[in-house]
């Protein structure tokens, strides 16, 4: 076939896919009203992993599975809408690694709210002002987030999803890399781009600020200047991307809570969240941690904070694989509880499977 012949063949697929979209989008918005009859969550992280998974085991290629599940989910995003609006609550501001994971997750059609501080994502939430909140709970570099971890502590809301975003520090400036004199981002980017810039930049001043939003924002508002941070920070302020890739190390993923104010029903590839505090005795923690070995409750994560309200007391966060209604993780929790002064489950929800 000619090339003439061939984009008239890709222009024929393109109208019946539009129809298709249309014809998906119809059955969309009967089951909006549906919901709105029963109550049903307009979000459900385990139908989402359902779609994703189905359409995984029908691609046969050339497009690759990663590809695909984008399309997928910017058609959710565009569902959502369809039902009822989401909002989604994310650490700003616009342009953070934070708004990047939302709308990778999300998607462009529904809403976004910037808030300063991860405190007030959990209060907007449970206010119902907004529907989700995006939180950043561990980076493979720098560990456990505190802000994160404290505000489960007083907080109603449920972890119903979990993210895992790959960080990609980008130098972005809209001056020749001759011209930088001074470059703006967060103290953690610098260190995790120490390699790079004592070998790119060695008169350049590094100057951190509170974001790597608020550094894109000073480097456009600025001659000579640059900053360290996301694409999404680029489209925002209107930057170029100079640099890509520029971190020291490659395999720098940050891991994100979606939180609502309920968690997800099973799917059969689940982890659950919880909270505990124990006595100030020895081999407390022991006991704990014995009764989940006892279940077979294979634990993934393990964090600690300590008390604001006892001295020598201490707050554990933990995950582990299986859903909170699984006969062995009921059985475990009852018998750990007799352990604990204090024991919240903070959601189960499924087990993120892929690289955003």
């Amino acid at each position: 076939m000619s090339l003439d012949e061939l984009r008239n063949r890709i222009d024929e697929l393109d109208e019946k896919i539009v129809k298709l979209l249309n014809e998906r989008a119809r059955v969309v918005v009967e089951i909006g009203k549906l919901k709105s009859k029963t109550g049903g969550q307009t979000y459900a992280p385990d139908r989402e992993k359902e779609v994703l998974e189905k359409i995984t085991q029908a691609n046969k290629g050339p497009l690759p599975d990663k590809c695909l599940a984008a399309i997928w989910r910017e058609m959710m995003s565009g569902s959502f809408v369809l039902e009822r609006p989401l909002r989604i609550a994310y650490l700003g501001p616009s342009g953070s690694f934070s708004h990047t994971g939302a709308m990778l997750k999300f998607g462009q059609s529904v809403e976004y709210e910037p808030l300063t501080d991860i405190r007030s994502i959990f209060d907007e939430v449970s206010r119902e002002h907004c529907d989700l909140g995006l939180v950043p709970v561990e980076n493979t570099t720098g560990g456990g987030v505190i802000e994160t971890l404290d505000a489960f502590i007083d907080s109603d809301v449920k972890v119903c999803s979990e993210v895992l975003m790959t960080i990609h520090h980008n130098l972005l400036a809209n001056c020749s890399l001759e011209e930088i004199e001074k470059i703006y981002s967060k103290p953690e980017v610098f260190a995790q781009c120490r390699n790079w810039l004592s070998a790119t930049f060695k008169e350049a001043k590094t100057i951190p600020v509170a974001s790597t939003a608020k550094a894109a924002q000073m480097a456009a508002d600025e001659s000579g200047a640059a900053a360290i941070g996301s694409r999404v920070a680029a489209e925002v302020y209107g930057l170029r991307v100079a640099c890509e890739n520029i971190e020291d190390i490659a395999n720098n993923i940050t891991r994100f809570f979606v939180v609502a104010r309920e968690d997800a029903k099973p799917t059969g590839e689940d982890k659950t969240a919880i909270l505990f505090s124990t006595a100030h005795k020895a081999g407390a923690l022991a006991d704990v941690l014995t009764i989940f070995k006892k279940y077979s409750i294979n634990l993934t994560n393990i964090e600690s904070r300590p008390s604001k309200k006892r001295q020598w007391e201490y707050y554990f966060f933990v995950d582990f694989v299986g859903h909170r209604t699984d006969e062995q993780v009921q059985k475990g929790l009852e018998e750990a509880r007799k352990h604990c002064l204090q024991l919240s489950v903070l959601g189960s929800f499924p087990k993120a499977t892929e690289l955003l």
